[in-house]
């Protein structure tokens, strides 16, 4: 692959807070659920669908993207992800310092890269498998998207899932899935991972917090941002401990200054919130994560209204099936959609995590009568 220059203009755009919950910034911002005014009734949309309930048909990616249906697409690597070269490095502060190493290391030329993103919403829970071991399941809520799940087969690390929102990935001043080649794209996507599952078990997912807060951690170790910090999970986590030690070991930096927090979530069936509050980590056991701060103390439910409604139905549905099948998550996330709360927003994703089959099951926006089946190993 050639090493031409690479001109690097990188930025998250401030629309990235637009699209949590229902955008309340009113009082401090510690909403209730009452605000999303959702019956019961609303809340099972599942009774009003076909159940599919047959055995997905399994999907094999391979090395070139491949378009499944309009908006979803797949893309299988494997080789030297350079992600140990870029951690011996010292990591990066910043997007455009990712794409900086990228370009030295991996990219050929690919004028005008660069990493954006607007506002997500996003839902998560584990539960417990009917069958034995562990789901978890994410939904992605965002604008209409092009979404890129990317089987990782690295040579020092492990095997994982991971889904990329491929229009944060722009060429100039347009999407780069529209010009990019498919190793070019499949590299920069390998780089920004908004959730996933490897070989052990380990699931994680960013979740956003509409807050004025930020994280840029200065302690003078190095430096990791929001999806290096999923690509350093799925990498190298086998278990929420090592997540949360590994994690500990970088000062993070959330991209463009926006508030995250993360879900990890292991083959045990342990499963946290990792936050940051004036820049110090906090690490909070729950089964379920959305869209406002779980941690004790003055930023204690602060977020959107809808993220504590869609928390609660998704609390009431576990506390009635605290052990479910696969399409009982799949109706779990189905609850939670986007179609149920009348925006603007769709969720562009769904994904259902097989802990112990190693499995990943994805519904695309918000069609949950058909599914993208994939086996993390062909057998």
């Amino acid at each position: 692959m050639s090493k031409a220059k690479l001109w690097i203009g990188v930025f998250l755009s401030a629309l990235w807070l637009t699209g949590c919950g229902n955008h309340d910034t009113s009082g401090d911002g510690q909403n209730t659920a009452k605000e999303g005014n959702i019956t019961a009734e609303s809340r099972k949309t599942q009774e009003s669908q076909d159940r599919v309930e047959e055995p997905a048909e399994y999907v094999e990616a391979g090395p070139a993207v491949t378009e499944l249906e309009s908006g979803f697409s797949t893309v299988r690597f494997d080789g030297d992800d350079r992600f140990e070269a870029f951690l011996k490095q010292g990591g990066a502060a910043s997007d455009r310092e990712v794409l900086q190493f990228l370009t030295g290391t991996m990219l050929g030329s690919a004028e005008g890269l660069s990493f954006e993103g607007e506002a997500f919403g996003c839902s998560t829970i584990s539960v417990e498998n009917t069958d034995g071991g562990y789901y978890f399941g994410r939904n992605f809520d965002w604008n209409r998207c092009d979404a890129m799940m990317v089987v990782s087969h690295p040579s020092d690390g492990y095997a994982s899932f991971s889904t990329v929102n491929v229009d944060f990935i722009r060429q100039g001043t347009g999407f780069a899935s529209h010009f990019l080649s498919d190793e070019v794209l499949t590299v920069a996507a390998l780089y920004a991972p908004l959730d996933g599952m490897n070989e052990k078990g380990l699931c994680v997912s960013v979740n956003m917090i509409q807050d004025t807060d930020t994280i840029s951690q200065d302690t003078g170790k190095p430096d990791i941002t929001t999806t290096t910090a999923v690509r350093l999970l799925l990498n190298k986590a086998a278990f929420v401990d090592e997540a949360v030690e590994l994690l500990e070991q970088y000062d993070f930096h959330a991209s463009m200054g926006y508030m995250i927090h993360l879900a990890i979530a292991d083959s045990t069936g342990k499963s946290v919130a990792v936050e940051y509050v004036d820049n110090e980590m906090n690490v909070i056991e729950t089964p379920i994560l959305t869209n406002f701060y779980l941690v004790e103390g003055e930023k204690n439910g602060v977020g959107t209204s809808q993220s504590h409604a869609r928390f609660e139905i998704l609390e009431q549905t576990l506390k009635e099936q605290p052990a479910m099948d696969n399409w009982q998550v799949r109706d779990a996330l189905s609850s939670v959609s986007k179609g149920n709360f009348g925006e603007f927003e769709s969720t562009e994703w769904s994904v259902v995590f097989d802990q112990d089959a190693l499995t990943a099951e994805y519904y695309h926006r918000e069609d949950y009568s058909k599914s993208y089946a994939f086996a993390l190993f062909n057998s």
